[in-house]
């Protein structure tokens, strides 16, 4: 751990700042609530309404956002509203399993939704969860945020995230399906890959690959380009920091979430900006849809989590700087993971024509990896009027990419 201690300072100075915008906040929370009173004569007037609208925006451009929740409580099944709980069915140190299990009788195949350990909470993915649910049992990985597991508590990489994987599919038992979502499709590719030279009887029927970096030399993004022309040792020097002490995890070398915000949000700044100011007119012209709309977006996006350094250096050397996967030199406890060898699994990849996180080529790879399996067994679909976000979120995903999946999982399983 001694080997973090040089960039300890990056934690604490975000602390610090933090603790520094607490009265702004607070000051801010007032006069939102002053200037957009019903009682307050003010709030009836431009001068009111903008006050509000200020005071709103910097309330939460200087808020801490916390892990959002689910809130699925109901999907339609066959034309009909089904009831839906939430229920964690299996805890481990760094992640737990959630199954959204459904109030009915309904039989349905077992889908095991990947969610990335790459800043975000799995409640990114809730859209997704939203769009299968009428389709399949379905399952999601809800990885932890590593600021608050203590560090006697162990560490976690690469290896221990293909486990965790391969243990998650045990549990849920025969006949069941994966899809791993951006960062992963390597490891959901490995764990595949090692159960499928194991013999595991547990493997899954399909595994699907959306937007993910299986071949990150294919059509290289700014991300990938950031990820090879930097050394491991300025990845560890220059973004590993130490959890402060007034958290859990106090002491534990991290890649802390707010780092990788910082870092999606200048790749389209000025995106950014232009929604805040949008923000702030819909504010100020009694437009609450599209205030909600904004609010509801940026909740999720500015959620971020920590994550454990040796699970994130390992990542970036093997997927980005070595690209062990598609060379054929990945190894994973000892194991040597061989695409070759899945012959059972079916495999989807699909891709967005505007991602500019995976290019287009860099997911497709797996199917040339997957020598062992016939083409019957292999699907590519492109959905080409769609960023990275729009393959696993909104109205286009929905309508396009989710039959894709229901089909290829109903023909395959």
């Amino acid at each position: 751990m001694l080997e973090y201690f040089g960039n300890s300072h990056l934690y604490t100075a975000f602390e610090l700042q933090r603790m520094a915008l607490s009265p702004v906040n607070m000051a801010a929370t007032c006069g939102k609530k002053f200037f957009g009173s019903p009682l307050n004569p003010f709030a009836y007037t431009e001068y009111g309404r903008r006050m509000a609208a200020a005071s709103e925006l910097l309330e939460r451009m200087t808020r801490r956002f916390a892990k959002p929740a689910f809130e699925i409580a109901e999907t339609t099944v066959a034309g009909k509203a089904v009831e839906v709980d939430e229920v964690v069915v299996l805890t481990k140190v760094f992640g737990r399993l959630l199954h959204f299990k459904k109030r009915s009788k309904i039989r349905q195949k077992k889908m095991l939704i990947v969610a990335p350990m790459s800043g975000h909470y799995a409640t990114l993915l809730r859209g997704t969860v939203e769009g299968f649910l009428p389709h399949f049992d379905v399952y999601i990985t809800d990885w932890q945020n590593a600021q608050e597991v203590p560090v006697f508590k162990g560490n976690f990489d690469l290896d221990d995230y293909i486990n965790y994987l391969i243990e998650f599919l045990h549990f849920m038992g025969e006949n069941s399906h994966i899809i791993g979502v951006c960062q992963p499709a390597v490891p959901v590719m490995a764990a595949v890959a090692i159960m499928s030279t194991e013999g595991d009887p547990f493997v899954p029927k399909t595994m699907t690959l959306i937007g993910g970096p299986i071949d990150t030399r294919i059509n290289p993004t700014e991300v990938n380009i950031h990820g090879k022309e930097k050394s491991l040792e300025w990845f560890r020097h220059n973004v590993i920091s130490l959890v402060p002490a007034n958290y859990l995890g106090s002491m534990r070398p991290v890649y802390p979430g707010f780092v990788q915000l910082t870092g999606f949000m200048t790749m389209n700044l000025d995106k950014h900006i232009d929604s805040h100011v949008d923000l702030f007119r819909h504010l100020v012209s009694g437009d609450g849809d599209s205030a909600d709309s904004h609010k509801v977006f940026y909740n999720e996006y500015l959620s971020v989590m920590d994550i454990c350094a040796e699970f994130y250096l390992q990542t970036v050397e093997t997927v980005f700087q070595k690209h062990s996967l598609p060379k054929g030199e990945m190894v994973s406890r000892g194991r040597k993971v061989l695409p070759k060898d899945i012959k059972k699994t079916a495999l989807l990849c699909i891709e967005g024509g505007k991602d500019d996180i995976s290019g287009v080529g860099q997911t497709s790879a797996a199917l040339e990896l997957c020598s062992g399996l016939p083409s019957a067994k292999k699907l590519y679909h492109l959905q080409k009027d769609v960023g990275h976000y729009g393959q696993f979120n909104g109205r286009k995903f929905r309508e396009h990419i989710v039959p894709v999946v229901v089909g290829f999982a109903e023909k395959h399983g």
